[in-house]
């Protein structure tokens, strides 16, 4: 079995920065590509970031890129989203998610985390 963790969110003016970690426990032995995902309620979930199984590749939605970077320690257990220049439409319950593939859907993750809230304040 494999669990995720988040931790690192909290409340932001705009224009600040972030940092969200996801650990990964369980049978790390085994490597996994790793997502984040945010979601507002009413609305669908929506990709963020993710990067491939051995780091090498990342990933980003448009609107976060050259904002937020994806990456991964060097034990492979713990995946880092780093948030900068935040802004209200950020706000949005961060969950990260763990699987085979480096993908942009989420059906393609097979473990996830309970997600934690990151609010961006104008």
């Amino acid at each position: 079995q494999v669990q995720l963790a988040e931790s690192g969110g909290g409340l932001v003016q705009a224009g600040g920065s972030l940092r969200l970690s996801c650990v990964i426990s369980g049978r790390t032995f085994v490597r996994y590509a790793v997502g984040w995902f945010r979601q507002v309620p009413g609305k669908e979930r929506e990709f963020v970031a993710t990067i491939s199984r051995n780091g090498g590749i990342t990933t980003y939605e448009d609107s976060v890129k050259g904002r937020f970077i994806i990456s991964k320690d060097s034990a492979q257990k713990t995946v880092s989203l780093q948030m900068n220049s935040l802004k209200p439409e950020d706000t949005a319950v961060y969950t990260c998610a763990a699987g085979s593939f480096d993908s942009g859907l989420a059906d393609e993750y097979d473990y996830w985390g309970q997600g934690t809230q990151v609010t961006v304040s104008s």
